[in-house]
């Protein structure tokens, strides 16, 4: 299925002074199934079973993760999910379909083409992929909705959504020679696909299983008892016995120690011992055995300085009054230490500005330690690292590629000849005019939404927004395609909204749906543009699913959003069934009121002492340059995998992602990316990614049957025993903080 002139390409880019890196891009590209089939270019393509369960899967994949991203721990269908149950279906309609030609005047087509092939089986995952990141979208529609009151219809809903998918949609393609093409981007985030697809189409011919010197059992073996096993766990975890997700055993022995509860917390704490028996927990950030080891590391050690020493030492010393608060949550707080009540200073009365009269009779606005250093400081590090370590490390690429960009335009115009103008299979060429028309299409959309429906956000701030995806999206793709990591830039967003809409927190939301949001539903379109590089699939034919996977997905996604917005008890509040408390909402929200309401020149004024963070922008900008010139003068050594913007952004999960999560997620992909690779390397290559997959596919399906059968139904309303309660009744659950709130009622200055 996938493309064998990859690997030779990296395995004579071996011979170079990057060897070992070369040779560990062919490593992985092997163990993950890419590089054993050549293409055979007449297998069919866009045939009705494609478009028939392609659509299928794009409606109930983007309904579902829509729906679980509003609860917490939120869990995803993977595209392993998607890819295990398209293949036997398209297996099913291989033998029992007809193979009958349907005529259409000058056109027609197959009922059965044939065997159910990979490029088929492909391209129903990218549909469906494509249409499951329209939650991030559905998470600032729930924002505006259900904490801000703000219901705008069914419209704007469709029209912004549409317009977000189609900005990033139009940056992947723009910028496809930088973060698609090169050979060096590997995109590890496909592997999985990439392995699980080779696996299942290669049942019973052994082509994968004999260079492996390790267990007989094949992988489709391995892949379905580790998914049944996997299946029948998670209801524990999930149900039968929780405590097994949250599994912070020294709260439970002390469970009134403030102390005690922070440092070994899994809920508001350090999570200094990162064990849980959930791979939903594990996996809060991504499949760690997707992950390289090197970035792993980064993050890891990212986690352990900034987490684990400094907003220690600042929490236990009181800075900015946090020993009155959480050491960990995704909520603000007042200068009583209750939850922030924004209602007090901004609400549909005031027209969602900021009332400066009861803001400040009320309370300043006071941050959890992590949430201060996290989503504040080091997100202002990483915007000027990410800047400065681009510049350094890929100038030259770029500009390699800046250069390109006439020629792409004039290969593109009408009357060229057929052997100009083609993408990698050799096919036709996208045009870079289409994307060109996609933008036009998105900035209409984006404007007419805007100003039509009044949400605060004006033409200019949609062409403002439009243009920080522009600067950014090149060096996010990058990060992303080496390490299958995201950096966040969505401070950035805030804080320019915060200036050009100063006190208008609508506008706020929509600048960052339109200036962060974009980048990542970006990364996602070029992500499988990389994947259909590798499975010999044309880029129009890609270039014409995605756009057929944005229009389902939205519809889907908007259908089950504004059902659960409008059925589910308690949803997005702390009493909601099942944890359907809208955790990224939640956070989204806490960030909107600082920077949307209060504005950035009032938080930064205030005597608490958040000014102090705006010296992360110095940070960020001065530490990639003596790494870059460490790294060329000891190449050999540890400083080559130093890894700036994962330092500093690689933590963008936390809150409401807590240290236990990125804890277990670096041992369990630390363990199998380093010391299984190494000391047992054929299992690993034969396995692993299979192994990523399975987890994936069972915790996914596993947990749609459980909220579907069990909490929907309110069968587990009147389950309860030791294990369900024990985490829950504990300092850590309740968020308790260091400090007592003094005599007067109030803390802070």
């Amino acid at each position: 299925m996938a493309e064998a002139k990859e690997v030779d390409v990296l395995e004579k880019h071996a011979q170079d002074d990057h060897q070992s890196d070369a040779d560990s891009q062919v490593d992985v590209l092997r163990a993950a199934g890419i590089g054993i089939d050549e293409d055979d270019p007449t297998e069919p393509i866009l045939t009705l079973r494609m478009w028939v369960l392609g659509i299928g899967f794009c409606i109930v994949a983007s309904g579902l993760n829509t729906l679980y991203t509003l609860r917490t721990p939120s869990l995803t269908i993977s595209a392993s999910v998607v890819l295990l149950l398209a293949y036997p279906l398209g297996k099913l309609w291989e033998k029992l379909v007809p193979s009958w030609n349907v005529p259409l005047g000058n056109w027609s087509f197959n009922l059965n083409p044939g065997p159910f092939n990979t490029k088929e089986h492909v391209l129903i995952y990218v549909m469906s992929n494509l249409s499951i990141y329209v939650r991030l979208g559905a998470d600032v529609l729930t924002e505006q909705q259900m904490f801000y009151g703000y219901k705008a219809g069914w419209g704007f809903q469709v029209l912004i959504t549409l317009a977000t998918f189609l900005v990033g949609f139009c940056l992947a393609g723009l910028f496809r020679a930088i973060v698609v093409v090169p050979k060096e981007l590997i995109w590890p985030g496909v592997l999985g696909v990439t392995a699980l697809t080779t696996t299942l189409h290669n049942i019973g011919q052994g082509k994968v299983q004999e260079s492996y010197n390790t267990w007989k059992i094949s992988r489709y073996a391995f892949f379905t008892i580790t998914c049944c096993i996997s299946f029948c766990w998670y209801w524990f975890p999930d149900f039968i016995f929780p405590a097994l997700s949250y599994f912070s055993f020294p709260c439970w022995i002390n469970p009134t120690n403030p102390v005690v509860n922070q440092l070994f917390g899994m809920s508001s704490g350090m999570g200094l011992i990162p064990i849980t028996f959930d791979w939903s927990q594990i996996s809060y950030v991504g499949s760690p055995l997707l992950i390289p080891s090197w970035a792993i590391l980064n993050v890891f050690v990212s986690l352990v300085f900034w987490i684990w020493i400094v907003a220690v030492a600042c929490y236990y010393t009181n800075v900015w009054s946090t020993g009155y608060l959480p050491f960990q949550s995704s909520k603000v707080y007042d200068n009583t230490g209750s939850v922030y009540k924004a209602s007090k200073i901004v609400n549909k009365a005031s027209g969602y500005t900021l009332d400066v009269q009861k803001y400040l009779a009320y309370s300043p606005v006071y941050m959890p330690i992590t949430y201060a250093l996290n989503m504040f400081g080091l997100s202002f590090a990483t915007l000027s690292a990410l800047l400065v370590w681009v510049i350094l490390e890929h100038r030259q690429s770029m500009a390699d590629a800046a250069k390109r960009v006439p020629k792409l335009v004039m290969e593109s115009l009408p009357g060229r000849s057929k052997s100009e103008g083609q993408d990698e299979t050799g096919a036709p060429d996208v045009p870079i005019w289409w994307y060109l028309v996609g933008c036009a299409l998105a900035l209409f959309m984006s404007i007419f939404a805007v100003e039509y429906w009044d949400v605060e956000l004006r033409w200019y701030g949609v062409l403002l927004a439009c243009a920080v995806a522009l600067v950014f999206y090149p060096p996010l793709a990058i990060v992303y395609a080496t390490s299958n990591l995201k950096i966040n830039i969505d401070i950035f967003c805030r804080i320019v909204a915060g200036f050009v809409f100063e006190g208008k927190v609508l506008a706020n939301i929509w600048f960052f749906d339109l200036g962060y949001i974009t980048t990542i539903k970006g990364l996602y379109f070029a992500q499988d543009m990389k994947l259909a590089y590798y499975c010999n699939i044309p880029q129009r034919k890609i270039f014409l699913v995605q756009c057929v996977g944005m229009i389902v997905g939205t519809l889907s996604s908007l259908g089950v959003l504004n059902w659960a917005l409008n059925h589910i008890s308690g949803v997005c509040t702390s009493a909601a069934v099942n944890g359907f408390s809208c955790p990224y909402s939640s956070t989204h929200f806490n960030t909107s009121l600082i920077w949307g309401a209060i504005g950035p020149r009032r938080y930064f004024s205030n005597q608490i002492g958040y000014h102090a963070l705006l010296y992360f922008f110095i940070i960020g900008a001065i530490l990639p340059i003596p790494v870059y010139f460490l790294s060329r003068r000891y190449p050999n050594s540890l400083w080559k995998r130093v890894h700036i913007p994962l330092f500093l952004g690689g933590l963008n999960y936390l809150p409401p992602a807590t240290g236990m999560n990125y804890g277990s997620w670096a041992i369990v992909g630390l363990t199998f990316g380093w010391l299984i690779r190494k000391r047992v390397h054929s299992w690993w290559s034969k396995y692993n990614f299979v192994l990523s997959s399975a987890l994936d596919s069972s915790v996914g399906i596993a947990g749609v049957v459980i909220f579907l059968t069990v909490y929907f139904t309110g069968a587990s309303d009147h389950f309860s025993w030791w294990g369900t309660e024990v985490y829950q009744n504990t300092c850590d659950w309740k968020g308790c903080p260091y400090l007592s709130v003094p005599k007067g009622g109030k803390f802070g200055v």
